[in-house]
């Protein structure tokens, strides 16, 4: 028993009902340090514990006697020919193989040896057998089934078996699951060395996270929806909700969009988004500062969205946040004063996020399933590149980098128009760049004269450029690698703007 959290308590049920404890190893130390008779598996089978532990429970009078079916004669005549008695419940959870893996510099042989063998033999013994014998796999299930044997006399529904059987087969089939993900990455090396790890796409995609919780609707009030969370505890699937209503399909779709957008900065950021577009995103030296300069972008749009700070809200923030309506708000924390404060706005959903480590995307199409890595793509100052005569000052270049980390977490077609780092207007999701850039100026609330544009791809014509400029931008970012690069960089000399090309690419579909 790798987790015998509640182990001792629920074996003291267990021997007040007359059951006769047999286990191995440290689970049976534990047992009689808690004062209890335990057998040993090596009375059982008659054979040692073996192979430094590798040949434990792999034996014909443990599994027989987890297998027999109790109404067949032909096979209670076996089992008393060969002196297997029967075993009427098996307690099992699995070595902690995904947690040992886990470890910075973990050997190869480590890992191999953290593959149970015996454990998921007898998991998978007992659920085939669930009409005679019960298998217990969640530590959290001891206390409901101490409570049923007492209730009738020690014994388990059928429907209670068949419960914990299913259990059971979705518990070996996340482990291995885990076993063929981890070791299909990992390159052959000697045991005594860490183990390398390749980042190669998987022969096949598995994925087996456990349901989270029943949503109340998906999309609409006539799809059905359901979360499953990756267990991590981190993103906002592992969330902690503090108040509020269920989060629902819609607000965990624009929850994710806020935080991501928000954990683009290191200085105090803020991203209020509408829908997984950002109608407003901004920094400042404090999160108030940037929450101001947030909302003023398009606080039309505000009302009812969703919001994602990279700091501990503190009670000022708060208190001007409280005064919009707001769906729901990601934090990485939230003040003593600031959770006070919202406690008024009983509907509000705060969550607290922990930071995602994700580095693959999965998204269904019709027919199967496309994986690609995260966008983890990052340009700093250095990394630009000056295709106009006028470089950008200072303040534009500060602009500049700013209104692409935002235009990264906007759909596409995108354009973000932005100064002293504070969107100005969001052009999103149009089928043409020029209307992207018409849109996002239209939407502007705050003068666009002097601002930066960011492009999340190429301008295939000059034409796109010149809206920007005409809607007030002095200097723009942009991917480049149009085979029409020149045309565009010419309209820039023309128009007196400063531009840059990152030589990379945010499409957002």
């Amino acid at each position: 028993m790798t987790d015998k959290s509640g182990l001792v308590e629920f074996a003291q049920n267990l021997v007040r009902h007359g059951v006769e404890l047999v286990s191995t190893g440290g689970t049976a130390r534990a047992l009689r340090d808690a004062g209890l008779t335990v057998r040993d598996i090596a009375d059982l089978t008659g054979f040692p514990e073996m192979l430094d532990g590798r040949v434990k429970t792999l034996h014909p009078k443990v599994h027989g006697g987890i297998l027999y079916r109790r109404e067949d004669a032909e096979h209670r005549a076996q089992v008393e020919k060969h002196d297997i008695q029967p075993v009427d419940m098996v307690v099992v959870n699995l070595y902690a193989f995904e947690k040992t893996a886990a470890k910075p510099g973990v050997h190869f042989a480590e890992i191999i040896e953290n593959i149970d063998i015996g454990g998921p033999s007898m998991v998978r013994s007992a659920a085939k057998n669930f009409e005679d014998v019960a298998i217990v796999t969640v530590p959290g299930d001891y206390a409901a089934l101490a409570d049923e044997l007492d209730q009738h006399k020690g014994a388990l529904s059928r429907e209670t078996r068949w419960r914990l059987a299913q259990k059971a087969f979705a518990a070996t089939a996340a482990y291995d699951t885990a076993i063929a993900n981890t070791l299909e990455r990992i390159e052959i090396s000697p045991a005594e060395q860490p183990a390398r790890l390749g980042d190669e796409f998987p022969q096949a995609l598995r994925i087996n996270d456990p349901l989270g919780q029943m949503l109340r609707y998906g999309e609409n009030p006539h799809q059905r929806a359901a979360l499953y969370i990756d267990g991590t505890g981190t993103g906002v699937a592992g969330a902690e909700q503090l108040q509020g209503k269920e989060l629902s399909y819609n607000n965990l779709v624009d929850l994710d969009a806020c935080w991501d957008l928000a954990q683009e900065f290191d200085e105090p950021a803020v991203a209020i988004i509408k829908h997984t577009n950002p109608c407003g995103a901004a920094t400042g030296a404090n999160l108030l500062e940037a929450y101001r300069k947030a909302l003023t972008t398009d606080p039309v749009s505000a009302f009812g969205s969703v919001i994602g700070v990279n700091r501990e809200i503190d009670g000022d923030t708060a208190e001007e946040m409280a005064a919009l309506f707001v769906e729901a708000i990601a934090a990485p924390a939230f003040s003593t004063e600031a959770r006070a404060r919202f406690g008024a706005k009983k509907n509000l959903r705060l969550v607290i996020v922990k930071p995602s480590q994700t580095t693959r995307v999965v998204k269904h199409v019709s027919g199967g399933l496309l994986l690609q890595d995260a966008d983890r793509g990052r340009v700093a100052a250095a990394d630009l590149k000056t295709v106009t005569q006028r470089k950008p000052t200072d303040d534009e270049l500060s602009s500049l980098l700013f209104a692409w980390k935002v235009c990264k977490h906007v759909k596409s077609n995108a354009i973000v128009y932005a100064r002293d780092n504070q969107t100005i207007g969001v052009g999103a999701g149009q089928m043409s760049r020029v209307d992207a850039a018409r849109f996002g100026a239209m939407k502007a609330v705050l003068s666009l004269a002097g601002c930066v544009a960011a492009s999340d791809a190429f301008f295939p014509f000059p034409d796109g450029l010149e809206t920007v400029a005409q809607a007030g931008a002095t200097a723009v970012i942009q991917p480049g690698g149009s085979v029409r690069d020149n045309e565009v960089i010419a309209a820039a000399e023309r128009l007196g703007l400063a531009m840059v090309f990152t030589g990379i690419r945010h499409f957002r579909h």
